[in-house]
């Protein structure tokens, strides 16, 4: 046996199979590393500029109302769900108020940023994850120290998720290795020079190479057009990217610069209390529009992904309208408008779905058809060949045939649309959970007005 292995590493075929295999290994390894790198870089630098700015608004805090105002403040954010790091330090280094029991000394003691993570403890925390975070430390008049951190367990989850993949990639790439040393000869050796050089071609930024067909229909065939279908769909998320990116820096200038105005109106009303006031609230409803906008754009993503910490479980649809229904049926009659409910769901249908995000994306819809739609609202819900048809329909002027295909992209506000609050990331959240649950969201005619749907798979007996 051990000969005929020996043998085996004389033949061409397989030393070159080897090397190729090594070859795409360190490529492999390279690339790995450096999305890793570049994905934490890029989360640790939006942690960091989130604190900065939090740090920026608690100095504004501490300017108008001194150290009993930020305390009180520091105090209030640390309770929120979800809330950064806040630690506030006498002098002499005991902590007075924050969210962090316990906290090593050596990190008050220096202002700036830390230099590395450090670990730290939650109050009533039942997990037995160790907790790092990232933080800055400043120094205020008095001699007290505040401290805002950010926790880092996303980033770190990425990296875990990131080298797990790693590891099943060079498992999978060695197994493929040793299968085409023993199997495949110089015809098939032949083919995966190809493949390597269309590869290379590809890593050298050329985005219209695609991998050879050769049309047998074999292996190699099928592979690559799985492969190719694969940087199509990469090329189509780079360019949704750059769209996004020019969409946020489009649709955020004008709310940022408004903001900015009307923070210089507000400083220069420092002689006017009650004005400044008024300006400074107007402020912060601008600051959470602002925020919401990029909620639901890392909702989106998280859900495009897979990445979001969505649990499915099995439920009864007709349960999960009619909680919607009756949260939102107070709502709608605040709005001088009604809403019906019509339910023709068969009995025992189940679904196999995420609550919150479910009822997330119903909750856009009935919101869209307050905002924008007639005064006579119906939320439907029917079961039939194996899927959930969910319908929020309405009496008012809908959306052109030509413009239902844009409505459900980022950003994008219709004409009508324009004059009322929004962000124009609605119904594109709601088709983003539509698809992550292996559904689709349609817009149709409702004559008169706009029917959405929403239809989702029920769960196989």
């Amino acid at each position: 046996m051990f000969s005929k292995v020996k043998s085996l590493f004389r033949v061409t075929a397989v030393r070159l199979s080897i090397i190729y295999t090594l070859i795409f290994g360190i490529i492999a390894v390279g690339i790995v590393f450096y999305m890793t790198g570049a994905t934490v870089n890029v989360l640790r630098e939006q942690y960091q500029a989130s604190i900065d700015q939090e740090i920026d608004g608690l100095a504004r805090v501490y300017n108008r109302g001194g150290v009993n105002s930020l305390v009180r403040t520091l105090d209030r954010r640390s309770r929120a769900p979800g809330a950064n790091l806040y630690v506030v330090t006498t002098p002499q280094g005991q902590i007075i108020a924050g969210n962090v029991p316990r906290i090593k000394d050596r990190i008050m003691q220096k202002e700036g940023w830390t230099k590395r993570a450090f670990p730290y403890e939650r109050y009533d925390d039942q997990s037995d994850r160790e907790h790092r975070a990232i933080a800055r430390v400043v120094e205020i008049p008095n001699g007290m120290r505040i401290l805002v951190g950010r926790d880092i367990g996303e980033y770190e989850d990425v990296r875990e998720i990131v080298g797990k993949g790693f590891k099943l990639a060079i498992g999978s790439m060695l197994a493929l290795g040793l299968l085409t040393w023993f199997f495949v000869g110089r015809r098939a050796l032949k083919r995966i020079d190809i493949v390597s050089k269309s590869s290379q071609r590809i890593m050298d930024g050329d985005k219209t190479e695609r991998l050879p067909i050769i049309g047998v229909n074999d292996e190699f065939d099928r592979l690559s057009g799985s492969l190719n279908k694969m940087l199509d769909q990469i090329n189509h998320l780079d360019d949704g990217v750059k769209q996004m990116s020019d969409n946020i820096a489009h649709d955020l200038k004008t709310p940022i610069t408004r903001l900015r105005n009307k923070a210089e109106e507000a400083y220069a009303l420092q002689s006017e209390p009650e004005v400044q006031q008024e300006k400074i609230a107007d402020i912060i409803d601008d600051c959470e529009g602002i925020v919401k906008t990029f909620d639901a754009l890392l909702m989106i993503s998280r859900v495009e992904t897979g990445s979001t910490v969505a649990k499915m479980e099995i439920l009864d649809p007709s349960d999960l309208v009619g909680d919607v229904y009756e949260l939102y049926e107070a709502v709608v009659e605040d709005a001088g408008k009604t809403i019906t409910l019509n339910i023709k769901i068969t009995e025992k249908a189940t679904i196999n779905a995420n609550r919150e995000l479910l009822s997330q994306a119903i909750s856009n819809l009935i919101d869209n058809a307050i905002k924008y739609g007639g005064e006579v609202i119906t939320l439907s819900a029917t079961s039939h060949e194996g899927s959930l048809s969910i319908q929020v329909a309405d009496n008012g002027t809908g959306i052109r045939e030509e413009d239902r295909a844009k409505a459900v992209q980022r950003f994008v506000r219709l004409d009508q649309s324009r004059s009322k609050a929004g962000n124009g990331l609605g119904l594109s959240l709601v088709k983003a959970i539509a698809e992550m649950h292996k559904g689709k969201l349609e817009l149709k005619d409702n004559k008169p007005g706009l029917l959405v749907e929403f239809t989702i798979p029920l769960k196989s007996a």
